[in-house]
């Protein structure tokens, strides 16, 4: 991980002009340091794009920050809600371990008749099918997916720029202290390790960031249902509100999965 570096510093060497904006501290904690930055109207277009080309050489990672629905004060990004002294080490986290872990906790007691649960878990329900196998991913294509969606995503909508120090979105939410997913895990560090593990094996790229919600660019995507269902395993593991209140079977979501370059989280 990028080592911390002032902030200030850190924005003043960046080769590309920055609109209006302001650092942004937590609420608690390390002195109140500034956490990121963030542009104070959305950004132009194609601003996300020049900064993510100019991450290399300055530390600096670019999110597209979303507010909650109707909130006054763009939260969590300008409320304080921000809490990175309560993440642990995102190194000593093995995904696999992590969404084995939460995959048994949300699967049927064996002692218990729940046939919708089965039938919504099926094909694997109380059998963990173990990590997805990784895709190659050609050079540079996990760069130009996330470019593109950030594209995609920006104009017109009330989404801001921010700037993290971070070699990477998912170390990006660790360092910024975001704790979107806080009702289903309060260690976000635990969240970016299974990201950081998505982000090496299908060029997956965190580009968007809302309250409590992530939108994932992604290079290499399943491309058959049989591939996309332990994928979509790993995905229910993590949010599993996307089966549970969204598709209704882990099928039905694989499905969507296929040839997908977006992934979309959100946590009650």
């Amino acid at each position: 991980m990028i080592e911390s570096l002032d902030l200030t510093r850190a924005l003043a060497a960046l080769p590309v002009p920055l609109p209006p904006g302001r650092p942004v501290t937590g609420e608690e904690g390390e002195g109140r340091r500034p956490l990121l930055w963030i542009s104070d109207a959305p950004a132009p277009d194609g601003l996300w794009e020049r900064l993510h080309r100019a991450h290399p050489e300055t530390g600096l990672w670019p999110l597209l920050l979303a507010p909650l629905d109707g909130g006054p004060d763009f939260r969590p990004w300008l409320s304080g809600e921000l809490y990175p002294d309560q993440a642990s080490d995102l190194s000593h986290h093995d995904p696999a371990v992590l969404l084995r872990d939460w995959w048994d906790s949300i699967t049927p007691d064996p002692e218990e008749d729940d046939a919708d649960l089965v039938d919504a878990l099926a094909p694997y329900v109380r059998t963990w099918p173990g990590l997805a196998p990784a895709a190659a991913v050609p050079d540079g294509a996990a760069d130009r997916e996330a470019r593109g969606l950030a594209g995609f995503l920006q104009p017109g909508r009330n989404v801001r720029l921010g700037l993290v120090r971070a070699d990477s979105g998912a170390e990006a939410l660790v360092a910024c202290g975001w704790s979107g997913p806080v009702n289903h895990e309060n260690d976000i560090a635990k969240i970016a390790a299974v990201l950081a593990g998505w982000e090496r094996r299908f060029g997956a790229r965190v580009v968007e960031v809302g309250f409590d919600t992530l939108q994932l660019s992604v290079a290499v995507p399943p491309a058959t249902l049989a591939e996309a269902l332990p994928v979509a395993a790993e995905h229910t593991a993590l949010c599993s509100d996307l089966v549970f209140q969204g598709t209704g079977t882990l099928t039905a979501y694989a499905e969507q999965l296929v040839g997908s370059h977006l992934w979309h989280f959100w946590w009650d």
